[in-house]
């Protein structure tokens, strides 16, 4: 936990804190400007953020509550698409200048400046400020507590125990922003592990400060995972996927690595991997890079042996960029490596700017050949338009019922006007197998007593006939394509199913037993 900073003069240090708020400011407005401006609908897991700020909780089927209360705060005076978003280059912005100043305690104001600056331009940081997700709020959180981490050296006695019970608190929000903060405890087990000086720093008194904070914070979001069955830890065990039977892929693993040299920025990545490995081997680490390795190294180990056994997330590895790009800022500036360091900064700002064009301008994107990537956040609109227009058209239906989490968030979101109606028709999931796989179906699932006339949407085209098999009997199809660009578009059959009444489930795998 040593400061590795070289002394700089007080102007050129207040000059430096000038600048990178400066450039967080500026690139903040273009970032709010983006999601203002941009066509894009909310991706349906933004619609599923929003949907759950309808209702505060402490806790939520798959993600703790950070991004719902975030939600909430911003759509005070309207749910728009834009204020929907609003938090998400904020609490970027709160995370630049959390680089800058953790990078400065460690390496000094120079270091800080550029660190500051090349995060900004991490294309991985670019999706997180315009789409809200659960990785902003906890990138914003873990940045500050490891900030005020390795400030505890720094301060003896009752300040220890209070800047203790901060970093305690600030890794408390970020559990409740995502699970994946997890990641900073183990970073701390292994620099107590490995730093003689860090074990000295962590009297009992800062001990007690920093787990009593962590459990306050933590405790209801605790209390409501027990008293919903774990919900949570079960969607996170679904989602590493270990139960399958072959648990070895290394072609997903290599393809894994290669989304990091993407997210994280290919020249950034590159020096990360390859500068923690030569420096370990000449162990030639300074205190501070230990530091930060402690930190970054396990996120980006951790998911890549994940994606070897099942499935990884390029984004699974976020809890690792602040230690990761002050690193790697550090290193090349202390080996004089400026050019690459320019490129880097050059590369990312180039892939910044192109990003940024094609959130404003769909179309560019379309041109670009990179439409592709956008798929997600278009045609929503038009699908639950023509749901709720038959639902209005035809007023014996009695619920509204769909296959697909993804298009229940959506229409959630976009028929919020029609559902606001008192004489409209709930929306509800149908549920495939025997028990949810998800937060639509624990709260919403189609139940026979939702009516005996039920409105139902398929997206999922494997899934059609499963869910007609549900309903007596089936009747009044009709087919909505919905086109996303020149290429690719997105078909749903709406029909009417009447005599609800499930078919069995089998008992091992809570699949419909096809007939």
């Amino acid at each position: 936990m040593s400061n590795a900073a070289s002394p700089m003069p007080a102007d050129a240090a207040m000059s430096a804190w000038r600048m990178a708020l400066w450039i967080t400011v500026a690139l903040t407005a273009v970032r709010l400007a983006a999601i203002f401006i941009t066509p894009l609908e909310l991706y349906p897991d933004e619609a599923q953020y929003w949907l759950w700020s309808r209702t505060l909780d402490f806790g939520y089927f798959s993600k703790p509550p950070m991004v719902a209360w975030a939600i909430w705060a911003t759509t005070l005076g309207s749910d728009a698409e834009p204020f929907v978003r609003l938090s998400a280059p904020l609490f970027q912005a709160a995370t630049a200048l959390g680089v800058f100043v953790l990078a400065r305690r460690l390496y000094g104001s120079e270091v800080a400046l550029a660190a500051c600056a090349l995060y900004h331009l991490m294309p991985g940081v670019q999706l997180s400020s315009a789409v809200v997700a659960t990785d902003a709020p906890l990138l914003a959180a873990l940045t500050w507590a490891l900030a005020t981490y390795v400030y505890l050296p720094q301060t003896e006695g009752r300040r220890r125990w209070v800047a203790a019970g901060c970093a305690g608190g600030l890794l408390g929000l970020a559990f409740l922003s995502k699970y994946a903060a997890i990641y900073a405890l183990i970073g701390v087990g292994l620099h107590l592990l490995v730093s003689r000086e860090a074990r000295r720093v962590w009297t009992p008194g800062a001990i007690a400060a920093a787990v009593g904070a962590l459990a306050v914070v933590m405790a209801p979001n605790l209390i409501w995972n027990a008293r919903h069955g774990f919900s949570t830890v079960q969607h996170t065990a679904a989602n590493a996927n270990w139960s399958a039977g072959d648990l070895f892929h290394p072609v997903a693993m290599l393809d894994f690595l290669g989304s990091q040299f993407g997210v994280f920025g290919p020249i950034p990545f590159a020096v990360l991997v390859f500068g923690a490995a030569l420096l370990a081997w000449r162990r030639r680490l300074a205190g501070a890079d230990l530091t930060l390795l402690c930190f970054a190294l396990p996120p980006f180990l951790i998911v890549t042996f994940q994606a070897l056994l099942s499935r990884a997330n390029a984004n699974w590895t976020a809890a690792g960029y602040v230690a990761g790009v002050i690193l790697v800022t550090a290193w090349l500036l202390r080996w004089r490596a400026r050019g690459w360091f320019i490129a880097a900064l050059a590369t990312q700002g180039l892939l910044a700017a192109a990003f940024l064009a094609f959130v404003i301008s769909p179309d560019l994107a379309e041109r670009a050949g990179m439409a592709n990537g956008f798929k997600r956040a278009k045609g929503w609109s038009q699908m639950t338009e023509a749901l709720t227009d038959r639902a209005m058209h035809d007023l014996r239906v009695s619920a509204l019922a769909v296959d697909d989490r993804f298009m229940f968030n959506a229409a959630a979101y976009y028929g919020r006007d029609y559902f606001a109606r008192p004489d409209a028709a709930p929306l509800r999931m149908w549920v495939r197998t025997a028990h949810p796989q998800n937060q639509a179906e624990a709260e919403a699932p189609l139940t026979a007593a939702d009516g005996e006339r039920i409105l139902a949407l398929s997206l999922e085209p494997d899934f059609t006939a499963e869910m007609k098999a549900d309903f007596a009997t089936v009747g009044d199809r009709e087919f909505v394509n919905v086109w996303l660009d020149g290429e690719r578009s997105r078909r749903a059959e709406i029909f009417v199913g009447e005599g609800f009444a499930p078919q069995p489930r089998d008992p091992v795998t809570g699949l419909p037993i096809r007939p």
